[in-house]
């Protein structure tokens, strides 16, 4: 883009600025939200706390597939999947 084309759209560059912004924030917040290791850490002390005498064996079962459901949601989203 030449000077002219720089000029003409020079009005643009805080919507510009705006969007590249939100882009990022979004890239983020998507990296964040399809990451594996919180997930990984509540199965751990998921499993501490069975082991402890916290939590019963129902509980566990329960709370262990859904955050199981959340890691093939990972892994699907990360295979490009639906």
């Amino acid at each position: 883009m030449g000077l002219l084309g720089k000029l003409v759209t020079l009005p643009l560059a805080p919507v510009r600025t705006a969007v590249w912004a939100a882009q990022r924030v979004a890239e983020k917040a998507e990296a964040e939200y399809y990451d594996p290791a919180p997930v990984m850490a509540r199965l751990a002390e998921l499993e501490r706390r069975l082991l402890a005498g916290e939590i019963d064996e129902e509980t566990f079962d329960r709370e262990e597939d859904l955050l199981i459901d959340r890691l093939e949601e990972i892994e699907r989203y990360r295979r490009g999947g639906p």
